[in-house]
């Protein structure tokens, strides 16, 4: 029998979940008193649904008719039924959710548990890219962006977010800050912007992390001088895809620069891989920003059997010393799109399914606590002994899930920590007691 895994203060999941709670009581419930269902429950509900990995709103209603685990694991006093929860949460600002991943950041900070991710320069890496989540040609509220076809004049509701999560290129865990809806805005009849919701994160941001040093890798629809501007504005350093197509000013000039000799070539060969780099420090980004000053990387990953071309814009001095590890960042980016967007699609989370779409906000909250349940995750993946020793064990995360809904449906646990345990160290099985009513007399 292995030794008994003890779990850290503050980094398990029942710490977490207790922390989720907290900050969910925090929040305003503006409707009237006479209310049988709290917002702090109506909101638990839906983040143990996804923290489940429920596929539905129907399944999590009829996969748990005894609420004796969600009370007890989740501390939801009263469970909403399906249209009880839409209803509730159609109503919540989701910027109010916003707080609580900035307090389970800080409780990894205290944890010192964020130093590994530590890139370079003492900076952690963030990637950050949008993605959508919803769309439908009838299904709509007052918030959805339209797309409209010009051929059929068909029109599509959508929905986006912004994500950005902390990344490293030797870490498989990313560490997600609260998204950014894309969204139209109030008032607005103009669709909103990944720019505009980039802008709008940025300046959130700052002001919940002012000080963080952070080195953002994008890719080369970013490299554009307001998105610089507004990236040094807020002190944050970056590391940009160009692309040549984009860039044909830039790329001419650093041609025309090699020519005379001004640009550095560097070549490393690590297990029959060549990485060739040339880079050249303090160019002009195009013809109409020559003041916005960059520096430029170029990169080709050589194999006996294809050679695959890389480009960024950073801030960064590069040299011959750290021109591999701005590569390596650069080439971190797709971590958000791996490890995060594919991870919310396809790996359980059911990011993409419509659990509920609302009049105001209700698309927009489920989609925050789908990613608020997978920062839980992922810190129970970089920090707990005990989650990270059931993954290994039952292989992928798949077959936890299941395993885990299996056990929570089918007996009664007090935490979390109970449900892990016994998936880890096993449990006896005793004969099925089939309660039937009593015979008649």
């Amino acid at each position: 029998m292995p030794q008994k895994i003890k779990l850290r203060k503050g980094l398990n999941a029942d710490a977490i979940f207790s922390q989720v709670r907290s900050g969910f009581e925090k929040i305003t419930d503006n409707r009237s008193k006479n209310i049988t269902i709290s917002l702090p429950d109506a909101l638990m509900s839906a983040f143990a649904m996804f923290s489940l990995k429920d596929p539905s709103l129907l399944a999590f209603n009829n996969r748990h008719p005894d609420d004796t685990n969600l009370q007890k694991v989740y501390n939801i006093e009263n469970v909403p039924c399906d249209t009880q929860m839409r209803t509730i949460l159609d109503d919540v600002e989701p910027a109010n959710i916003e707080p609580l991943f900035a307090d389970i950041f800080r409780t990894l900070q205290r944890g010192k548990v964020l130093e590994p991710m530590v890139f370079m320069n003492n900076s952690y890496l963030l990637s950050i890219d949008g993605t959508g989540y919803f769309s439908s040609n009838k299904i709509h509220c007052d918030s959805c962006c339209t797309k409209t076809n010009s051929k059929t004049g068909d029109t599509t509701y959508q929905h986006q977010i912004l994500g950005a999560v902390i990344v490293h290129p030797d870490a498989r865990e990313v560490i997600p800050f609260a998204p950014e809806p894309i969204i139209k805005q109030d008032g607005e009849k103009k669709n909103d912007s990944e720019r505009n919701a980039s802008k709008r994160f940025l300046e959130k941001l700052r002001k919940v992390h002012p000080h963080l040093s952070l080195i953002v890798t994008e890719d080369g629809l970013s490299s554009n001088a307001p998105h610089i501007h507004e990236l040094e504005k807020h002190q944050i350093h970056y590391i940009l895809g160009a692309k040549e197509g984009d860039h044909t000013f830039l790329f001419d000039y650093v041609e025309s620069a090699t020519k005379e000799g001004l640009t550095t070539e560097h070549e490393i060969e690590i297990d029959d891989i060549v990485h060739k780099f040339r880079f050249i420090n303090q160019v002009p980004l195009n013809a109409s920003n020559q003041d916005t000053l960059v520096n430029f990387v170029q990169y080709w990953e050589i194999t006996p059997q294809k050679t695959t071309p890389f480009s960024w814009v950073t801030d960064l001095h590069v040299t011959k010393e750290n021109v591999f590890k701005i590569m390596r960042g650069g080439r971190a980016r797709w971590k958000i799109e791996n490890e995060t967007f594919n991870t919310l699609k396809n790996q359980g989370y059911q990011f993409e399914h419509n659990f509920g779409h609302g009049y105001k906000n209700l698309s927009v909250v489920f989609a925050m606590l789908v990613m608020l349940a997978f920062l839980v995750d992922q810190v129970q993946q970089l920090a707990c002994q005990l989650f990270q020793a059931v993954w290994g064990k039952l292989g992928s995360k798949r077959s936890l899930w299941e395993q885990m809904r299996a056990l929570f449906f089918g007996y009664r646990f007090d935490s979390m920590e109970d449900i892990f345990r016994t998936l880890f160290y096993g449990f006896k099985r005793e004969r099925l007691v089939i309660l039937e009513d009593s015979p008649p007399s």
